[in-house]
């Protein structure tokens, strides 16, 4: 039987995206916390009846959320222009290759915006 499931993480982070006009809010020095979901999907194991622990996802995800939490993120490699968009590719791209069932990631960097890679 297929499935879907989801795990959140939250990160505190600084970022300004530095190709707004000068006149932008977000083109200076701000925080966000932001939310990251990832959603798995795949066959249930019949004997352990999930589809995979969430305890290994949180283990996979330990060093991406290190290199993310409490930083500027415009210093991260790969993160020059840390927008939400880019922000969700970039953790895709170094989650699924410990997390193959991976289908998407989901980064809200407040209650009331989201974006999601792949769509």
């Amino acid at each position: 039987m297929k499935i879907e499931l989801k795990q959140h993480f939250q990160i505190e982070s600084a970022r300004f995206l530095p190709h707004l006009p000068s006149d932008h809010p977000c083109r200076r020095v701000h925080g966000h916390s932001f939310k990251i979901t990832l959603t798995l999907q795949g066959e249930i194991d019949p004997k352990l009846g999930w589809l995979i622990d969430y305890n290994e996802i949180a283990e996979k995800m330990k060093p991406i959320i290190l290199d993310l939490d409490h930083q500027v993120l415009n210093e991260v490699r790969g993160l020059e222009n840390p927008t939400s968009e880019h922000l969700a590719m970039w953790i895709f791209e170094r989650a699924h290759k410990s997390l193959p069932l991976l289908t998407r990631v989901s980064v809200a960097e407040t209650s009331s915006t989201e974006c999601s890679f792949p769509v």
